[in-house]
């Protein structure tokens, strides 16, 4: 990852919470300790932050704090062939005039895309999936009501007793921070909160990371592994990680960007 997108990563962290850590802002921008605590103190000498013991902090914390994570505008210019494939493999499970639950995401966000030639009725929390579904395709779109959190484009309600509770779906496609042998793994509570309604609300729970989410953890766990019925990656996924899914009962299905490539540019 370039430095700038480094810096522009930790800056928009330091103004989610009061203090971030360097192991944080590790997993954040995939970096090593080193190299963040030079970004830390390159951004200190050009006061665009203040640096603490273990980390950073803004020179001016937002009054309403946001979700810890990247922001969606930064994770969608990564990996992005990787999340295109994902989400055409995705798609092709759904089957016109079934309800679906689609979770925000950079990666479940390409699913819209494919989901242009479909006629499903789609329940999600994302603004950019509902904009371009609505613009761009004839499925029926439902909308979460709550917070809008501006960094990650979706909005997330604090209420037991919301929209969420009256609809019920044949399949949930949500993506993670991170995949381990603990489970899936979240950066923020509220997400964690958020998510556990949703696929309290789903038949099958479908899993959209890419191969890099395997290295990837969080001090949240979501759900356990056993829990997801199917999981989508790309095919940089290593024996091992396979292995591991296998063991959880987890099906799994690789998406090949190379053969998604080709088949977009075929006439």
């Amino acid at each position: 990852m370039h430095e700038k997108e480094r810096h522009r990563i930790i800056l928009s962290a330091v103004q989610d919470r009061p203090v971030v850590t360097v192991v944080d802002l590790c997993a954040l921008t995939g970096a090593s300790e080193a190299t963040i605590r030079r970004d830390i103190a390159a951004l200190h000498v050009q006061k665009r932050l203040r640096r603490v013991r273990g980390g950073a902090e803004a020179l001016q914390p937002a009054n309403f704090p946001g979700l810890a994570g990247r922001p969606f505008s930064v994770n969608e210019t990564i990996r992005i062939a990787q999340k295109q494939a994902i989400a055409r493999a995705a798609v092709e499970l759904c089957e016109d005039g079934e309800p679906i639950i689609i979770n925000g995401g950079t990666t479940t966000f390409q699913m819209v895309h494919p989901l242009a030639s479909r006629r499903c009725q789609v329940f999600t929390n994302s603004f950019p999936i509902a904009e371009h579904l609505l613009k761009h395709s004839k499925n029926t779109v439902l909308i979460s009501g709550g917070v809008i959190y501006r960094e990650q484009n979706i909005v997330l309600s604090p209420f037991d007793n919301d929209v969420t509770r009256n609809f019920y779906a044949r399949r949930m496609f949500m993506g993670a921070q991170g995949v381990g042998p603990l489970g899936l793994m979240e950066a923020d509570p509220l997400l964690i909160q958020a998510e556990q309604k949703l696929i309290g609300q789903a038949d099958e729970l479908i899993l959209l990371v890419d191969s890099s989410k395997f290295d990837i953890r969080s001090s949240l766990v979501l759900c356990a592994l056993d829990r997801i019925d199917v999981l989508i990656t790309d095919d940089g996924i290593s024996d091992r990680d396979a292995a591991m899914l296998e063991t959880a009962g987890v099906k799994l299905i690789v998406a090949h960007p190379s053969a998604a490539k080709q088949d977009a540019a075929a006439p």
